[in-house]
């Protein structure tokens, strides 16, 4: 999409969200709706850009558009009863007009694995993303290339993902749309979010930062460096902020004055406890390779499974496992339905499982 014809579109889309609501709107508006979403889909405009100075800022116009449709959209069955005649599709949902389910098409290499995901119209997906079931990707959200989100995963309206981020189970990325000058969540390159986070209300976490399982972070939560000895939080100037390589943990601060001291109560709060180092860097690597494994065994064990039995004891398929160091290393599964020599494999995989949770 050219310079002028995003200037074209923004300019018009303005224009539309400042008719008062009691006023029509007009016919065309659905023309300019879709050439939004088409542009938000192809990542030619983004609800939020990061400016020179490192700052993210929103891009209201992008926001208002999607106002605009939820504003003139109709309530409708998708899909249709007439789509639906073949019986080849059974999933029925009812919304605005303007936002069925992306098709993501096989040419933008994204993976969504079935089981209940859903990606809406008007979200950005790179190349070689991970979809694992179930999990929800709202309208104008932006995850990039190498991305994984896993499953019961979260990604909100709007929201800012970068490319080889993880999103771990039941991570939620709160989305921001209103208002429209807001900034919505931002995840740079190569965070790893752990699994039970939440990200809200805005806040920006810089790039190879990490979240350990269960940090939740708000415009509201205060976070304890006690590296650097100080402390981050939101302001009327900007949102709270992560930075860089930052190590975050959740943590607890006593409450120390009136009742809550008397009973020794403690406040939700998270800890950056260390910087990114080569240990953590090693720690990612191997969890990204443990995934690996874990889908060769299976898919190994799915192979020999639905192959007959001819001998006492099947070997699966051999496989090569990224080994820690560098060193290659073959092997295979015997499935648990043969008995001659049931502990074979059952030992290799353990001392490997072993292996990696030592390494």
């Amino acid at each position: 999409m050219t310079v002028q014809a995003i200037a074209s579109l923004a300019a018009r889309i303005a224009e539309l969200y400042t008719q008062p609501p009691a006023e029509p709107l007009p016919a065309d508006l659905g023309k300019w709706i879709g050439s939004l979403l088409d542009a938000l889909e192809r990542g030619d405009v983004r609800a939020a850009q990061r400016e020179a100075d490192g700052r993210w800022r929103a891009v209201p116009w992008v926001k208002q558009g999607i106002l605009l449709a939820f504003r003139a959209g109709r309530i409708v069955r998708m899909p249709d009863a007439e789509s639906q005649k073949d019986g080849r599709s059974v999933f029925t949902f009812y919304d605005k007009h303007f936002f069925p389910t992306r098709d993501v098409g096989l040419s933008s290499q994204v993976r969504v694995v079935p089981g209940g995901s859903t990606i809406r119209r008007g979200a950005f997906l790179g190349p070689g993303v991970v979809c694992m079931p179930p999990m929800y990707v709202n309208v104008g959200a932006y995850i990039g290339a190498g991305t994984m989100i896993d499953s019961h995963a979260l990604v909100g309206s709007c929201a800012q993902v970068g490319e080889r981020v993880h999103v771990s189970a039941a991570a939620q990325i709160g989305g921001v749309l209103e208002p429209v000058n807001a900034a919505p969540v931002i995840i740079e390159d190569d965070v790893v979010v752990g699994g039970n986070c939440g990200v809200f209300e805005g806040t920006v976490v810089r790039s190879r930062a990490v979240l350990a399982a269960g940090v939740v972070l708000t415009r509201g939560t205060p976070v304890y460096d006690v590296v650097r000895e100080r402390v981050y939080a939101a302001s009327e100037a900007g949102p709270l902020e992560i930075p860089e390589d930052a190590v975050v943990v959740p943590g607890a601060r006593a409450i120390r004055v009136g009742w809550g001291k008397e009973q020794n109560l403690s406040l939700q709060t998270p800890v950056i406890v260390k910087y990114r180092d080569e240990r953590t860097d090693l720690s990612t690597a191997l969890e990204a390779q443990l995934r690996l494994w874990r889908f060769m065994v299976a898919s190994s064990y799915a192979a020999w499974s639905m192959s007959p039995v001819t001998s006492p004891c099947r070997i699966g398929p051999l496989f090569w496992l990224p080994w820690p160091g560098g060193r290659p290393a073959f092997t295979g599964f015997c499935g648990p339905r043969i008995s001659s020599r049931p502990r074979t494999s059952f030992g290799l995989w353990a001392s490997m499982s072993r292996h990696y949770r030592n390494a």
